[in-house]
């Protein structure tokens, strides 16, 4: 069956009404093209038009675009003029947009090689960093070394910062203005404090640098955290002081061993006036509001580095990396790195910060319009697309990579408006101006002829309808207004039998009027149509995402469903490492069914049970907690990684049922972390603080271990022979016993023993003196 057609059910009276309908809806201008009770029948799909013989009188606009300017793409950038170091293409781009058609363009960026470096050197000078102050006395040659390998135009400058100079967040007292460490046993002696002070503009002689840190000294504020973003801030705006260049990459760097304040932190000194993001430096360059203005918010701070074209590095101890790790996600085009106590890997800082700021290619839109809609799709080094991304990391020098831009307008301004955004990379001074007009009106408006025969005299004729004058009615503006009768009522019933004009309107000159209403607009040609009896979802009509025509929702591009609330948009549901729905599901009306089992989350990204997982939590934990592993980039560490609650412990509890234990080699020793769902949908990662590592053997114990060996071995095999030769003796003592004994060698016994003395014993009988004697003789 045939689908249902938008143009023609939009019931459009009017060219400009039948344009906003659908980007593929056409009307027809021929004066005979449609009878009186069909108008809307002129707004159709273009095949529909031309089949029906509307050839050569067809309002159809579409989108276009105009590359205005599109200078190539520089290879270098100090070997040539500055200002012509281009690295964004096209530069200047005209769209003409019709409301829901879509149009795209691509834009390629490019970091050139050579570029010039302006570094500004933002030094936190508390009385913590005392130590720090003593090794970067001489940094300006050093760090001058090491950029040159990276650019041979190279500036640098310094200033510094403690914390406004009030109470409470200073030492006020009189006996404190000129020395606020008196009495202080440790450091006895030190300079006022001070909100902010810049020390060197921008320079390429790099000694002035190592002069100018050797006349600083430390002073001392009352609290723990610092008055820095007051400093960043006035780094930022002060461009003419501190000797920004139009033509170079800007870096900010700013180290610091504690906490800063931020904004309403000023309350507490009775500063109630908000930053007002402007230049406060004095002739003798100190920032002259701080005891005037509160300190500034993160956004006026992300505000004005983005303005500026600044990168700000934090160089921070690792006790606080946690929190300016947190603060990269809430300013643009920022870093964070982790600073020695004492300071002494600064360089190596600072190197590996612009390295990885000149690594990626971030797309970041200014002044764009509310009714204007962009898509970005980018294209990375790996040939690969990326739909709903705008960066590109892992790069190198020289690199291109490219993004297509979708541009859609939502609806239509007001007559002759015209608007403009800019498109540019971040932290970088190219841009990409993207202009904007609209395609809201008929071409045939213009040959609109007031009071034409064509009307009966009574109207205007314009795109082959009829808008009647004042008072008068009709196709034709053939009738006044209050004609009646039976004879104007035919052409006023939809069906024969059905009331006139839908029980909804009255019938005048064989045309229905339509009542108001205060739910909204009733239409149609016999009334049988309104923009408020359609599905709605949640109590919004259609909603949201679409307009009610007759009953029915005709959804806004990108939207589907009775009442429009099925979005065809993937873009919610790509998951950070790419995937639709981290290849566990189906996207679905916008959001991810998931149908690997044990998956959930809004891209199926929580898995507990399938493969893999471990991997994926591991680069959560390199990256927020040791800066490394794949997802290195502040910003990409904390897009992918924004649901994840990681813990430290110094050992590792894995009697939780429901936890699942992991581990992974590290630098030969192993990393182990336990990982548990919680039913608010984020991940609570419990790792080892540090590696568990087993020291290898020397070669001595391993010799005197095998020797130690032997020997233990010996006496075993000794105690061994021994007990077996004893129990073996004693089994044959044992036998010898017994045979003896039952030998009965005692002399009595001797079978071979004869007495000397002999015995016979011989019977006789004889008498004696009459008596009769019978015995033996010896």
């Amino acid at each position: 069956a045939e689908g249902l057609n938008l143009c023609t059910s939009g019931s459009a009276t009017s060219c400009e009404e039948c344009l906003l309908i659908h980007p593929k809806c056409a009307w027809c201008s021929k004066e005979d093209f449609s009878s009186t009770k069909s108008i809307t029948s002129r707004c159709d799909f273009l095949q529909n038009l031309l089949a029906n013989g509307c050839a050569g009188a067809i309002e159809n606009p579409s989108s276009s675009i105009s590359v205005v300017k599109n200078v190539p793409l520089s290879s270098k950038g100090s070997g040539q003029s500055h200002l012509d170091v281009t690295q964004i293409t096209p530069q200047k781009v005209a769209l003409n947009l019709r409301p829901g058609d879509r149009t795209s363009f691509r834009v390629q960026v490019r970091q050139v090689e050579d570029y010039p470096v302006d570094l500004y050197y933002l030094m936190d000078l508390s009385l913590s960093m005392n130590d720090d102050l003593d090794n970067i006395r001489n940094l300006g040659t050093k760090l001058a070394e090491e950029m040159r390998k990276l650019t041979s135009n190279f500036r640098l400058g310094f200033g510094s910062f403690v914390d406004k100079n009030i109470s409470p967040f200073s030492y006020t007292a009189p006996r404190y203005q000129n020395n606020p460490c008196i009495g202080y046993k440790l450091f006895p002696s030190c300079v006022p404090s001070f909100g902010f002070r810049h020390l060197l503009s921008l320079t390429d002689k790099v000694d002035r640098f190592n002069e100018e840190v050797q006349k600083q000294k430390v002073s001392r504020n009352r609290d723990a955290p610092e008055g820095g973003f007051d400093a960043i801030l006035q780094a930022a705006v002060c461009k003419e002081k501190i000797g920004w260049r139009k033509e170079a990459s800007h870096l900010l760097v700013f180290t610091t061993d504690d906490v800063p304040h931020i904004a309403l932190d000023g309350k507490l000194g009775g500063l109630v006036q908000p930053h007002d993001g402007q230049c406060h430096l004095n002739e003798a360059n100190e920032y002259s509001a701080s005891s005037q203005l509160d300190y500034p918010s993160l956004a006026l701070l992300g505000e004005k580095l983005a303005e500026n074209n600044i990168h700000l590095i934090f160089a921070v101890t690792k006790s606080h990396y946690i929190l300016y790790k947190n603060f990269t996600t809430l300013i643009p085009g920022t870093t964070v790195e982790i600073l020695h106590k004492d300071s002494k890997n600064i360089i190596e800082l600072i190197v590996k910060a612009y390295n990885s700021i000149r690594s990626k290619v971030e797309l970041t839109v200014w002044d764009s319009p509310e009714d204007i809609g962009l898509t970005f799709t980018a294209t990375c080094q790996d040939g690969l697309s990326y739909p709903g991304l705008r960066k590109c990391g892992d790069l190198k020098i020289g690199d291109t990579v490219s993004f297509e831009v979708a541009v859609e307008a939502r609806s239509c301004p007001a007559e002759d408006t015209a608007h403009s955004f800019t498109i540019k990379p971040a932290g970088f001074r190219d841009t990409l101006e993207v202009a904007v007009t609209y395609s809201c009106l008929c071409g045939c408006t213009d040959q609109a002829a007031p009071a034409s025969g064509k009307c009966s005299g009574n109207g205007t004729y314009a795109c082959g309808l009829c808008s009647c004058d004042p008072g008068y009615l009709g196709a034709r503006c053939e009738c006044e207004e209050g004609a009646s009768g039976e004879l104007h009522h035919a052409l006023c019933r939809e069906a024969e039998g059905k009331p006139l004009c839908s029980g909804r309107g009255e019938c005048s000159c064989n045309q229905c009027l339509c009542y108001e209403s205060e739910f909204g607009n009733i239409y149609g040609p016999f009334c049988e149509c309104d923009d408020f009896s359609c599905a709605r979802y949640k109590g919004v009509l259609c909603s949201g995402h679409g307009e009610c025509h007759c009953g029915e929702c005709k959804c806004h591009a990108g939207y589907i469903g009775d009442n429009c609330n099925c979005s065809t948009e993937t873009d919610s549901c790509v998951s950070s490492d790419g995937q639709m729905c981290s290849g566990r599901g189906a996207c679905v009306c916008g959001k991810c069914q998931c149908t690997e089992p044990g998956a959930f989350g809004e891209t199926c990204e929580k898995c507990p049970t399938c493969p893999g997982v471990c991997s994926t939590k591991r680069d959560c934990i390199e990256c927020k907690l040791f800066n490394s592993g794949r997802l290195a980039d502040n910003q990409t560490c904390q897009k992918h990684c924004k649901d994840e609650i990681i813990t430290t412990v110094d050992v590792l509890e894995t009697d939780d049922p429901n936890a699942i234990v992991c581990a992974y080699p590290v630098n030969n020793c192993v990393m182990k972390f336990t990982y548990l769902e919680l039913p608010s949908g984020k991940s609570n990662l419990t790792v080892l603080k540090e590696p568990a590592c087993s020291s290898a053997p020397s070669a001595v114990t391993i010799v005197l271990a095998v020797i130690g060996s032997v020997v233990l071995i010996g006496i075993i095999l000794l105690a061994l022979w021994k007990l077996l030769v004893t129990i073996h003796d004693r089994r044959e003592f044992d036998r010898f016993q017994s045979e003896r004994s039952r030998a009965r060698y005692e002399m009595a016994s001797n079978p071979l023993y004869r007495k000397p003395i002999s015995t016979h014993n011989v019977e006789f009988t004889f008498n004696k003196l009459n008596k009769s004697y019978n015995g033996t003789v010896d």
